[in-house]
């Protein structure tokens, strides 16, 4: 929290691609679902009067409460002689002070957090189509996290020896507008540093939703990259074992998040605890990290797409060194399974080479449960 002069900008809000894009994220009123309010107008007053920019339901607060406003992409906050105070980080504020990303702002009993969006590269211009996009993108990500809008899709998962079916893994759909798919709802909650939030939702809801699926299939539930360094991870398992019963999951860590021997063996053995399975997802995509195959062993390797696409009419090459791989993985106890099999020459091919398991287009295309029991 930085002091600054005691002044108030007054200059329109910069919306120059380079800049940020400044947020307040908590509740208009008591009881209200946490919402993302751009501050947009300059100065941007907070108060309880409706004519201010944000109107707050709290009887604590102050007709004007207090101002925010922009200074070269920075944001400042003054209080306007409120009755109840405004508070930073547990501070009350006396004179404009900077804000950070995170912050905590007290207005009254009226608790928000500072977020922020970076707009993009610096250059002269103005905001384009995308970057609004981007902005109610943002909004919109605030309702689909606070009413839980998604659906889960479940992908199956078949065993190579019989085609009988293993289980499925969970993938997630946004019911939100602009924010249909995985990605589009991992970039916005990237801009708001609330990946972790949305991969334990997307988990909890799959699994609350797939452990009434027939014959109690395994459910492969994913992880994002951010959870492994958060403390988080292990006590939203226990919630998620404790939630699903008796339906077997497995967790699945990509590729690139393994990277810490330590720490995976201390995740695979409170998995252990858990009866929670382990799987390396996306292998061979990057660097094939194969010594933690060894030091964290999991149960399933998951090799990616693009070791599998067109591999029936590949080169002699690349054919022996994925049947190398497979054979150095299953030597390890480890049931390898092969992503994004389309055809039945992919299939015929993996399952002559050793593949354990399969998944892909060809077996079957991730949809709703009301499909999904179908199949199972």
């Amino acid at each position: 929290m930085t002091i600054a002069p005691n002044m108030i900008a007054t200059n329109p809000l910069s919306t120059e691609i380079g800049s940020d894009v400044w947020f307040l994220s908590g509740p208009t009123r008591p009881g209200d679902v946490s919402r993302f309010i751009p501050v947009e107008e300059e100065p941007f007053v907070v108060g309880r009067k409706p004519n201010v920019n944000l109107t707050l339901g709290y009887n604590t607060v102050s007709s004007a409460h207090a101002s925010l406003w922009t200074e070269e992409g920075q944001l400042w906050l003054q209080d306007l002689g409120s009755t109840n105070g405004t508070f930073v980080n547990g501070q009350r504020v006396t004179q404009p002070v900077r804000l950070g990303e995170e912050d905590l702002v007290h207005f009254a009993e009226a608790l928000f957090r500072i977020r922020r969006q970076s707009i993009g590269a610096s250059m002269s211009g103005t905001i384009p189509q995308n970057v609004c996009d981007q902005a109610l993108a943002l909004v919109q990500f605030d309702r689909l996290m606070s009413e839980r809008l998604v659906v889960p899709h479940f992908q199956p998962i078949v065993r190579m020896s019989d085609n009988e079916m293993l289980g499925f893994e969970i993938l997630g759909r946004g019911r939100v507008f602009g924010l249909e798919s995985v990605g589009a709802m991992f970039e916005a909650a990237s801009q708001l540093n609330l990946e972790v939030d949305l991969s334990q939702m997307l988990r909890w809801e799959g699994v609350r939703v797939g452990r009434s699926l027939p014959q109690c299939p395994v459910l492969f539930v994913n992880t994002h990259p951010a959870e492994l360094a958060n403390e988080g991870l292990e006590a939203s398992l226990e919630l998620l074992r404790d939630m699903a019963g008796s339906t077997r999951l497995v967790l699945e860590i990509h590729e690139s998040a393994v990277t810490n021997p330590e720490l995976l063996s201390q995740l695979q053995s409170k998995l252990q605890s858990l009866g929670i399975g382990l799987a390396y997802d996306d292998f061979g995509s990057g660097q094939a990290r194969l010594s933690e195959l060894v030091q964290a062993r999991p149960e399933f390797v998951k090799f990616d797409m693009s070791l599998i696409r067109g591999i029936d009419t590949a080169s002699p090459e690349r054919q022996r060194m994925l049947e190398a791989l497979v054979k150095m993985v299953r030597d390890l106890d480890i049931q390898a399974l092969a992503e994004g099999i389309e055809s039945k020459a992919e299939a015929e091919f993996c399952q002559q080479i050793g593949f354990d398991l399969a998944q892909g287009y060809y077996f079957g295309r991730p949809v709703p449960i009301e499909s999904a029991t179908d199949r199972s």
